[in-house]
């Protein structure tokens, strides 16, 4: 409990200092054609973010002899924000980057982050070693960029760390899997201690720096928890499906319309929603609702452990991601048509 506490105060005071003007590390996020926000706001809160989590993670590995697990997912962690606060401050290549988050992956695989089975309620398939490797690879790079990509609106990407490593906290806790438990509290509470700062309208954005982290750490426990039977991968997508499932259908749709992918852009469902007139604090408001139902069915899948329920809750998890969609994109046809005419 103290290494939470202590991880949420040191993310407190570092965003605090980080969010004045008078700051020595201050990079301001100008407005782009990808952005939400229409004034200059300080992007380096993602280092109070990392402040916090290391100096505990520090403390909690000393504890237990520095594992080869935990060490390997700091070493990843350090990597990722180094190469983003430069990305931050004064652009990296797209090249460069992909070479420093593809050396973070193969320093967590090689430690034994790897996915071997891919299992729903409904099936598993077992993967050979090669397959099971590059299936990790991909997914672990995947989180670290749709992490990236998904911050672009107040209190979202903060509360959606928050809430997700809060859910692996208790998951981990229910399966008695102690320092996944307290790591997940830990990475929780700075992102908490943030989120003070970041929730609409925002003082400071967590940058690259913060977004990378949490992206290699939402792919790093995933992965973590599927190998020790914590909780399946399906239950953890699940949990970060409001992230997940908007990145991923964006991709494919801009791929589909022959759209740059690479390039920035605001087709994002939620920066579709803030630019129809809802704004940053009533779309926030309803992405954590979503973030809550995800929660509560990713807790219903663990704690009903008879098969036809785990398919229930698998059933339902679909259907609520077809349903919130079809009103969401029935109401921004209507409303973006309208505006069209107007």
């Amino acid at each position: 409990m103290s290494l939470i506490i202590l991880s949420a105060i040191i993310s407190f005071f570092l965003v605090y200092l980080l969010s004045r003007k008078s700051t020595r590390l201050l990079i301001m996020d100008k407005p782009n054609e990808r952005s939400l926000h229409s004034t200059p706001i300080s992007r380096t809160g993602g280092l109070g973010i990392l402040g916090g989590l290391i100096f505990s993670g520090l403390l909690l590995m000393s504890t237990q002899a520095y594992p080869d697990d935990l060490v390997s997912i700091f070493v990843g962690i350090i990597m990722i924000a180094a190469v983003s606060l430069i990305d931050d401050k004064k652009g990296v290549s797209v090249r460069y980057r992909l070479l420093v988050h593809t050396l973070a992956a193969v320093v967590l695989i090689r430690s034994g982050f790897y996915i071997s089975t891919l299992g729903t309620p409904f099936f598993s398939l077992e993967l050979n070693v090669w397959l099971a490797y590059l299936f990790s690879f991909l997914l672990i790079l995947w989180s670290i960029n749709l992490f990236n990509f998904m911050d672009g609106m107040d209190g979202f990407a903060g509360g959606m760390a928050f809430i997700g490593f809060s859910v692996f906290a208790i998951l981990g806790i229910l399966n008695g899997a102690t320092t996944f438990a307290l790591l997940s509290a830990m990475i929780a509470s700075a992102s908490a201690a943030f989120l003070l700062f970041n929730f609409p309208p925002a003082r400071i954005f967590m940058g690259d720096t913060g977004s990378s982290v949490l992206g290699f750490l939402m792919a790093a426990m995933m992965i973590w928890a599927d190998n020790k039977g914590i909780f399946p991968l399906w239950t953890g997508v699940l949990v970060f499906s409001p992230f997940i499932v908007d990145a991923s259908l964006t991709l494919l749709r801009r791929a589909f319309n022959g759209e740059k992918i690479w390039q920035a852009h605001r087709s994002h469902l939620y920066q579709r929603l803030v630019l129809s007139g809802w704004g940053h604090r009533r779309t926030v408001v309803m992405e954590y609702g979503m973030m809550l139902s995800c929660a509560a069915l990713a807790l219903c899948s663990v704690l009903l452990t008879q098969q036809y329920a785990q398919s229930g809750v698998f059933i339902a998890s679909i259907s609520f991601y077809i349903l919130t969609y079809f009103y969401l994109f029935k109401y921004l046809r209507r409303q973006e048509g309208h505006d069209k005419f107007k």
